[in-house]
């Protein structure tokens, strides 16, 4: 992971953690902090005015992962009270590169990087992304 960025270049995103969330172990599993990790990137979109199947109706555009990376530090348990912070690490013509961590009270629990491509509706193949959500982008991703 790079630098710690500026409180203005990322996004919290708040999780508590359900019995549902958990595995026979009583820890988060493994798989779920990818589903918290999208739920933040989509209420990000979503405050920046970018709702994901108003964009595909209006833009003719998805958003797919390319490519996920997760590195596990500390487990969270149930009722845990979590914090998702995301960072644009990069901003391409046709994708998006998000830098993710969870924590809880402070302490890094996971951090990923997710890739996204944006692609075209009807022939699911790489496209632009849409002109107005690629300069709030680009502006806060590090030059």
């Amino acid at each position: 992971m790079s630098a710690v960025p500026r409180e203005t270049d990322q996004f919290r995103f708040d999780v508590r953690v359900y019995y549902e969330d958990t595995d026979a172990g009583g820890v988060v599993y493994y798989a779920n902090y990818l589903k918290f990790f999208e739920r933040a990137r989509t209420e990000w979109l979503r405050r920046l005015g970018f709702e994901q199947a108003a964009v595909a109706q209006s833009e003719g555009r998805l958003f797919v992962v390319r490519s996920a990376s997760v590195d596990y530090h500390r487990p969270a348990r149930l009722d845990d009270a979590l914090v998702i912070r995301s960072r644009v690490a990069r901003a391409g013509r046709a994708s998006i590169l998000f830098e993710q961590s969870c924590l809880r009270d402070g302490e890094l629990l996971a951090a990923g990087r997710i890739d996204i491509a944006c692609v075209s509706t009807p022939h699911m193949r790489p496209a632009a992304l849409p002109e107005a959500l690629a300069r709030q982008m680009r502006a806060v991703a590090p030059a």
